[in-house]
């Protein structure tokens, strides 16, 4: 179970750290491109992009606090880590959705020049690159059931959004031509609403994990399943599963023959413990109570 948690977490840290590097690259592209393009709505689509790396680099501190192993302060280990990172990047997106609303009304009753044609080119390899890059993250974070993770990939998303907004701002804006040139920066303020969604989105799976909410009926039901294939166990009472991080913790009631021996009881608890254990479904640890079986 240890080195497929090391393994687990190798591949989340990899999978962020070629995502910042991708994003510092963008940053700049971005940001010179926007400045000397007279384009508001690829500046903020670099502004968000910076957002990116910074949530990014907290998520690499999450993972590496996360998997650090158990001890007296924390028997349950740090993966708490991991939901609360999700939390921090939702917030990043939140404020940084603020930020490029603010200036896009700023910039709506600025009048400016209208953005350059190179521009179009800059964001259509940008959408690519950021789309690619949501579809890996994400993928990955499904994998390894990290909300974190699927956090950070829905930064990548977010970004496509906003290049896709500034595309469609910038090409309406040389279409229309002068007098539509504020057609941009609505763009970038309505990129800015789609950002917020999002981030909501994000917020709430991580704010359940810290609250300790149950998974998914499917892996409960899992559980049930698994514990109640072992011989002898009559019935499983009550199943109580939460998320630590990339692990599961199981808190199981088994009903068994009243007449079995302690020495058997405590067997069967050993063997449903053991089965779960050695599943695919990155269960760290189970607490087993015996009860007799009452026959309803």
């Amino acid at each position: 179970m240890e080195a497929a948690g090391n393994h687990t977490t190798s591949k989340a840290l990899r999978t962020t750290q070629v995502g910042i590097v991708i994003s510092i690259i963008l940053v700049f592209l971005k940001a010179i491109s926007g400045h000397l393009g007279h384009s508001y709505a690829l500046i903020a689509d670099a502004t968000e992009t910076g957002a990116d790396v910074f949530s990014s680099g907290l998520l690499l501190l999450a993972l590496r606090l996360a998997v650090k192993p158990a001890d007296k302060q924390h028997p349950y280990g740090h993966g708490k880590a991991e939901p609360i990172a999700a939390v921090m990047i939702s917030i990043f997106l939140i404020g940084a959705a603020f930020w490029i609303g603010f200036h896009a009304i700023e910039m709506i009753q600025t009048p400016h020049e209208l953005p350059k044609r190179f521009t179009l080119a800059v964001l259509m390899i940008v959408m690519v690159i950021k789309e690619i890059m949501f579809r890996y993250v994400r993928a990955v974070g499904r994998q390894l059931k990290s909300n974190a993770v699927i956090a950070d990939a829905y930064h990548h998303r977010s970004d496509a959004i906003t290049s896709v907004a500034a595309f469609i701002g910038i090409s309406v804006a040389l279409i229309m031509g002068k007098g539509h040139e504020s057609a941009d920066d609505w763009a970038a303020l309505l990129a800015s609403g789609v950002i917020i969604f999002n981030a909501i989105g994000i917020l709430r799976p991580a704010l359940g994990e810290i609250m300790d909410a149950a998974p998914s009926e499917e892996i409960v039901e899992q559980v049930r399943e698994l514990a109640a294939s072992v011989q002898d166990v009559r019935m499983i009472e009550k199943t109580f599963v939460r998320k630590m991080g990339f692990d599961y913790f199981v808190d199981l009631h088994v009903q068994v023959d009243p007449d079995m021996t302690v020495q058997r009881g405590h067997e069967i608890a050993h063997q449903v413990k053991d089965l779960l254990l050695h599943s695919d479904m990155n269960i760290k640890d189970v607490l087993i109570h015996i009860e007799p079986y009452d026959g309803r």
